[in-house]
């Protein structure tokens, strides 16, 4: 578990620098969340709403499409982000996607 967990980790500095953001933030918990969605060109305030049960499911799901939309990636891409991390994060991050936001 921890393996996964520093896997993503890595992954999400990647992202990060690719979209032109310091990798650092990735290790901030809740400001990486928050960042990620402004990368995945999603409002801000929608952190909040990913914190309430049920509905943040649904908004992290679409922060997840989003994500891949501005890596050049399909939808099945972003289901992918969004049910297996631990390795769809790694290849976005360290594949040749490039960020198009």
């Amino acid at each position: 578990m921890l393996f996964f967990s520093l896997l993503i980790l890595s992954s999400m500095w990647v992202v990060f620098n690719k979209a032109g953001r310091s990798g650092v933030i990735s290790i901030i918990p809740i400001y990486n969340m928050y960042i990620l969605l402004e990368i995945s060109g999603k409002p801000g305030w929608w952190l909040i709403l990913m914190l309430i049960p049920g509905v943040g499911f649904v908004f992290h799901l679409l922060a997840m499409l989003g994500l891949a939309e501005k890596f050049g990636r399909g939808s099945l891409y972003g289901l992918g982000l969004f049910f297996l991390p631990m390795f769809f994060f790694p290849m976005l991050g360290f594949g040749e996607s490039q960020y198009q936001g």
